[in-house]
């Protein structure tokens, strides 16, 4: 499966220094400081206000995900061995309560700038979030008329005592813990003290009810405005009606992440689906590993809590403001405030795509390389849907690991294998928080008749790849679609991703070798161009990186540039510290984790990690190495992690035609000259964000503004050309 133009080599024979066992930073906590300068985007004065209300909600919502999964794995780690050491020299122990540390500072901070500069600067410009305590007589009667309509008939408080059992919490859900002063005869039946006089009652908020509630506006403002009172606040302050004659003595909104981190033991699952619906229930019913809570809450109040789900006091976060504030992404799309949202960056159409061709017709023409978002992901939507109705097309073969609610590229699949055609599908079952729908994806299309397999036993199928199969008049035609990024026309509109579209011989034959790999559970045939995970990906990085350290230490200029997710395999950093050691320069571009440590003497002093935090997620996997001047190009769906490089299925791609790989090179290069929304990194793993006195330079912004002139002058180009129409008569 090695590249052709660059044979395998063995490992590389260590001529350089030991090194050091502190070389590794904590997985976890480069992942805490990501989040913080995913943070520190909602402090920035030169945004939109309502875009930086996004970025409190995205922090939000990425520390969810990271309680869900790293800080579940971590307590079931803990629960086996406590004393466990990661790759940077922690315990389990330090690392649960460095966790705990780090992300109370985070929250902190996170609600400083909510409540003293987004929530007073938003409502300055006329979106204010009411306090029914202060509000006017007109507005709380107006806030009582809707929970008296559309709120009180659907909520339904539950009572806790010794007789009544704790109810089961949905993960992520908002709920009212309300304190009751307790009748006479309850206090008599429970032994309770005369001290400790009271009930709780628990009030679940559901998913049904909208959690913004807009309220009219205030009579006495002329300018347009829009009010809003949160459900919690609105049912805390008409909390007595849901208790008649009971004397309510607390409110206080809480809010649980229990543990996501439940694998599926594929050794005991017969029924691959009917194990992933396990999971999915286990997981409903997982421990909670945090709970937010407002932060005026009693201790009475709390050691309920605490005591009822068996939580310690790392587990606790205390709220100051309105808990989870991914509801500030509803505001975002609230229209007439226009002045408070970004300028729209519509995406461009590719210049060598012609909208009068096919698909097939273009790509035949040209390969074809899309940045996206800047360049549109509507041809890969259009060359699926384009096959479907074919009748020259044979076969449609594809991974899927995640898609749209209503996808397009689904759809479509099931259309051309009800219309005869020969379609394989792998999904994914097991992609985390999309199991559920693509168990639904996959019953539906296996009722349309295509052929449905649920990936590899002990993996996870992550690779981008879609085959087609024409019968054309020189023959079998493959076209083929590789991508960074998932099948899902909805965040190809948000994320920073690539796409090859190629009908190359060479490319198809591996995408061909590799796909009947998968699904036909065979042993997999040698691929010429493509490296794929877990087979041969690993070895390919780790003797590209080589091939760059042999030739700098025989004098010659070795380069390393690469832009991905995320850096946690200690064996490829480990090659990149020799090839530093060796003299290349390495340029990294990550996202999030990276657990090396860069600039340091006599390790890695040529190695630079930046970070690009801006208006698109980024999420393209890039990667140059110089190769003696003939560089080479890659694109790729895995970062370097244990996960990808040993756990899933994944695909290394290279960019053969040079106009495709000089403009991928442009791509990657312009990560490195951003000032504006870049980071960089220290030794010590905190980052400082980047600035010049030069012009500035802010890359996404570039991206977008290159993809708009490529567009207009492709389209000036085309109408200078005089196009007449032929007579399509016989007789002609």
């Amino acid at each position: 499966m090695n590249d052709v133009r660059e044979p395998s080599r063995s490992k590389p024979k260590s001529a350089s220094r030991p090194l050091p066992p502190e070389r590794f930073l904590s997985r976890e906590l480069t992942w805490l400081e990501f989040n913080r300068r995913v943070l520190e985007q909602a402090a920035v004065p030169t945004l939109p206000l309502l875009e930086r209300g996004k970025f409190l909600a995205i922090t939000s919502s990425n520390l969810d995900e990271f309680f869900m999964v790293r800080v579940g794995s971590l307590k079931l780690q803990y629960d086996r061995n406590p004393a466990g050491m990661d790759p940077s020299g922690m315990t389990v122990a330090q690392q649960l309560a460095t966790v705990a540390k780090v992300a109370q500072e985070l929250v902190r901070r996170q609600y400083e700038l909510y409540n003293q500069s987004f929530l007073p600067q938003i409502a300055e410009r006329g979106v204010e979030r009411v306090n029914l305590d202060q509000a006017s007589p007109r507005t709380v009667l107006a806030a009582r008329e809707k929970f008296e309509e559309e709120i009180a008939t659907v909520i339904s408080p539950q009572i806790v005592s010794q007789h009544r059992p704790f109810p089961l919490l949905q993960g992520l859900g908002l709920y009212i813990c309300v304190r009751l002063k307790a009748t006479v005869g309850a206090m008599e039946l429970s032994g309770m003290a005369e001290e400790d006089p009271w009930d709780f009652a628990i009030v679940p908020l559901g998913k049904i009810l909208p959690r913004v509630v807009q309220l009219p506006p205030d009579e006495a403002t002329m300018s347009q405005t829009y009010r809003y009172v949160l459900l919690e606040e609105l049912i805390t302050h008409c909390i007595a009606d849901l208790f008649p004659s009971r004397e309510v003595v607390e409110c206080v909104t809480f809010r649980i992440v229990r543990n996501a981190d439940v694998e599926l033991r594929e050794d005991e699952a017969f029924d691959l689906m009917v194990g992933m619906e396990d999971v999915l229930e286990h997981r409903r019913l997982s421990r909670v590993v945090r709970l937010e809570y407002s932060s005026g809450a009693s201790d009475a109040t709390l050691a309920f809590l605490s005591e009822k789900m068996e939580l310690i006091a790392n587990d606790l976060f205390p709220i100051d403001g309105p808990l989870d504030l991914t509801y500030l992404f509803s505001l975002s799309s609230l229209e007439g405030f226009e002045n408070l949202k970004d300028e729209p960056w519509p995406s461009q159409r590719h210049p060598s795509i012609d909208p009068n061709q096919s698909m097939f017709a273009n790509i035949a023409a040209n390969n074809l390389l899309l940045v996206h978002p800047y360049e549109r992901f509507d041809p890969v939507v259009r060359l699926i849907e384009e096959a479907a109705n074919d009748p020259d097309v044979l076969s449609i073969k594809q991974a899927l690991y995640r898609t749209s609610r209503n996808s397009p590229i689904v759809a479509a699949l099931m259309k051309a294998a009800r219309a005869g055609k020969y379609v394989s599908a792998i999904v994914e079952l097991k992609a985390r928080f999309d199991e559920a729908r693509n168990i639904d994806w996959a019953r539906e299309m296996e009722l349309a008749g295509v052929q449905v397999i649920y990936g590899i036993r002990g993996l996870k199928t992550h690779a981008k790849v879609c085959i087609i199969v024409r019968r054309e008049r020189t023959g079998i035609v493959r076209y083929i679609h590789f991508g960074t990024g998932n099948y899902n026309e909805v965040t190809a509109q948000l994320y920073s991703d690539i796409s090859l579209l190629t009908c190359d011989e060479d490319l198809g034959a591996d995408a061909t070798s590799f796909f009947n790999g998968v699904t036909g559970a065979s042993q997999p045939q040698p691929m010429n161009l493509l490296s794929a995970a877990p087979l041969t990906l690993r070895q390919r990085i780790l003797d590209l990186i080589d091939g760059e350290t042999q030739r700098s230490r025989q004098g010659q200029k070795g380069e390393i540039i690469a832009k991905m997710n995320a850096l946690a395999d200690t064996e490829v950093i480990d090659a990149l510290y020799r090839a530093s050691q060796a003299g290349v320069r390495i340029r990294l571009n990550i996202r999030g984790v990276c657990c090396l440590r860069p600039g340091v003497k006599g390790l890695s002093e040529t190695i630079e990690v930046t970070s690009v935090i801006d208006r698109y997620l980024e999420h393209a996997r890039i990667f140059s190495f110089r190769h003696g001047g003939d560089r080479l190009m890659f694109i790729s769906s895995a970062d370097w992690m244990p996960r990808n490089l040993d756990r899933r299925v994944e695909l290394f791609i290279p960019i053969i035609d040079p106009a495709n790989r000089d403009k991928l090179r442009q791509v990657l290069s312009s990560y490195f000259k951003d000032n504006v929304s870049a980071w960089q990194m220290d030794s010590l793993g905190r980052y400082t964000k980047i600035s010049s006195e030069s012009r500035a330079y802010r890359c996404q912004y570039r991206l977008h503004r290159r993809a708009v002139e490529s567009a207009r002058t492709s389209s000036v180009q085309q109408q200078s050309q005089f196009e007449t129409y032929e007579s399509k008569s016989p007789s002609a």
